[in-house]
């Protein structure tokens, strides 16, 4: 292959989840049927929230994004990965390998923050009621925002970038459905210890920082909801909660499995497999977990059903 002065690597090969041929339509058919609900799930909740003038609000703004984000990394993933059912080599340029794993970066870790940023607003919401309307004000909002995708892309650039400066001297198969991280290294000859070091320290910047955060603000939510007299008023609180949690336990917790571990505990081919439930069963089911466990989305729901327009 030619030569160039980054990698004498031009293009790679995805090695897809199995070359086993009994499973590919099969395995094919289930991913398509993930990423069509993915996509209409995330879709239906963006075009709900937008023309829905009640779920104009900090919570639905922030949870508008979490959609947008959803849907813009599957895209970035889940296409790829149907090609490698269907095709006997899944050829992917050096650049498109690179842009792929920049997108990919950039949407999760911009999950992460936004996950961050509408737990603060839960904290704000039942702590300080009465102070809601002045701490998240639109302006607070879009400031929030602004550091959710910077962050984005500044981790980005940085996993990217750390990529960049490896040499893929020969071998091109990448044991992955997609350009991640861990396995570039793996297939890189001249990964070193400062590579690893980036990629665990900004993996633990990226993850920690939004942990911290929501343990934080969960923390000063209990200890308000204990202090509520009734039991009505604390089921309210905990019910305006409970989809944030679960949505924060499945992302955070397949994330970490996955990055915060050394390599040596879980093999590549386990950790792709691993892998797939915060890259594609996680922004499946948050559409799904938002909208049957959400009172004020149900009721835009049925509103628009009752106009016989889908919104």
């Amino acid at each position: 292959m030619a030569a160039d002065n980054t990698s004498s690597v031009t293009e790679f090969i995805l090695a897809g989840l199995t070359n086993q041929p009994g499973l590919q339509l099969p395995l094919f058919l289930l991913f398509l049927g993930f990423y069509v609900v993915t996509m209409v799930g995330n879709l239906g909740l963006i075009t709900l929230i937008g023309l829905n003038s009640h779920l104009h609000t900090p919570m639905y703004f922030f949870l508008f994004n979490l959609s947008f984000i959803d849907f813009s990394y599957s895209s970035a993933i889940i296409p790829k990965m149907l090609m490698s059912f269907v095709s006997k080599k899944n050829i992917i340029s050096y650049s498109g390998c690179m842009t792929q794993l920049f997108f990919f970066c950039f949407f999760v870790i911009s999950e992460c923050f936004i996950l961050s940023a509408m737990a603060y607003d839960r904290y704000v919401a039942i702590c300080k009621p009465l102070l809601y309307t002045v701490t998240m004000s639109p302006q607070v909002c879009v400031f929030l925002l602004l550091g959710v995708y910077g962050m984005g892309v500044w981790g980005a650039l940085v996993h990217t970038g750390n990529i960049l400066f490896l040499n893929f001297c020969a071998e091109n198969l990448v044991n992955h459905y997609m350009c991640d991280i861990l396995p570039l290294f793996e297939l890189s000859c001249n990964s070193s210890y400062m590579n690893t070091l980036v990629l665990f320290t900004f993996a633990a910047i990226a993850m920690g920082v939004p942990i911290v955060t929501i343990f934080l603000s969960y923390g000063f939510i209990l200890s308000s909801i204990f202090h509520i007299t009734s039991t009505e008023g604390r089921s309210k609180a905990f019910s305006t909660c409970s989809s944030h949690i679960m949505a924060v336990s499945f992302f955070f917790g397949s994330g970490a499995f996955m990055y915060l571990r050394p390599p040596s505990i879980l093999p590549l081919d386990q950790g792709k497999v691993s892998s797939l439930f915060y890259t594609i069963v996680v922004p499946m089911l948050n559409p799904l977990i938002y909208s049957l466990r959400n009172k004020d989305v149900k009721l835009a729901m049925k509103k628009c059903l009752r106009r016989k327009i889908f919104c």
